[in-house]
C-alpha cells in the first residue's frame, strides 16, 4: 500500500508558473509550437508583444524557460523520493515511480509538452535539455541496478526494464484524467505492481 504520509514531493498544488510561461503552456497544449504565435500567447498573458519581449525575448525562450521549471521539478522531487525512502532498494524504487508517476499525472501537460517539443527545441538548448532527462534516467537506473545487486529484483537486463519503468510513467501524461475511472492512489499502486513485475521483484515472505 502507498504510505499516506505526506511528503513535499507528494504535495501538488496549483500549477505556479509565471504568467507569460502559463499562457505559452496553454499555447502549446492546444496549438503545439510551430502552431502558436507571439502575438496568441501575449493575448492570453494579457500583454502587449513588446511588454511579453520584455520578459521572454522569444517564442523558444518561453519553451526553454517551461522546461527549465519542469525538469527542475521533477528532478527535485524524485531526488527527495528517494532520499527519503532510506537505503532499501525496493522502498526507493517504490519511491521513484510513484513520484514519477504522480507527476505525469499532475503536472500532465508541462509532461506532455516536455516529451512532445524536443524536435522545436534550438540545437544550443538541445543537450542542456536531454541531460536533465538523462539525469532522471539514472536515477531509476541506478535503483534497479542496486536491486540487482542485493537480489531483491530479478531482470536480466536491468538498464532496459528502467527504460520500460520510466516511459510506463511518462506514457500516464498522455492518457490521464482526473475524472477518469481510476483515482490516482489506486492507479499508481496498480502501476507500482507493473512496475516491480518488470524488473522482476519476487515477494518474499
Amino acid at each position: 500500500m502507498i504510505d499516506q504520509v505526506q511528503s513535499s514531493w507528494r504535495d501538488y498544488g496549483a500549477v505556479d508558473l509565471p504568467v507569460p510561461l502559463r499562457a505559452a503552456l496553454e499555447a502549446f497544449v492546444e496549438h503545439g509550437y510551430h502552431g502558436t504565435s507571439v502575438r496568441d500567447i501575449a493575448a492570453r498573458a494579457g500583454l502587449s508583444v513588446p511588454g511579453l519581449y520584455h520578459h521572454y525575448p522569444s517564442k523558444q525562450s518561453l519553451l526553454q524557460g517551461l522546461l527549465e521549471l519542469t525538469m527542475g521539478d521533477l528532478l527535485r522531487r524524485s531526488e527527495q523520493a528517494i532520499i527519503e525512502a532510506g537505503d532499501d532498494p525496493l522502498a526507493q524504487f517504490d519511491a521513484v515511480v510513484e513520484s514519477l508517476l504522480r507527476f505525469h499525472m499532475y503536472r500532465r501537460e508541462q509532461a506532455f509538452v516536455g516529451s512532445t517539443e524536443m524536435r522545436s527545441l534550438d540545437p544550443d538548448y538541445r543537450p542542456r535539455y536531454i541531460g536533465h532527462r538523462v539525469r532522471q534516467q539514472r536515477m531509476v537506473d541506478e535503483v534497479v541496478l542496486a536491486g540487482v545487486a542485493s537480489g531483491v529484483f530479478e531482470t536480466v537486463d536491468p538498464k532496459g526494464a528502467a527504460r520500460a519503468v520510466a516511459t510506463m510513467c511518462v506514457g500516464v501524461s498522455t492518457w490521464y484524467r482526473a475524472d477518469g475511472e481510476l483515482g490516482p492512489t489506486e492507479l499508481i499502486e496498480r502501476n507500482l505492481d507493473y512496475a516491480r513485475a518488470i524488473v522482476g521483484y519476487r515477494r518474499r515472505d
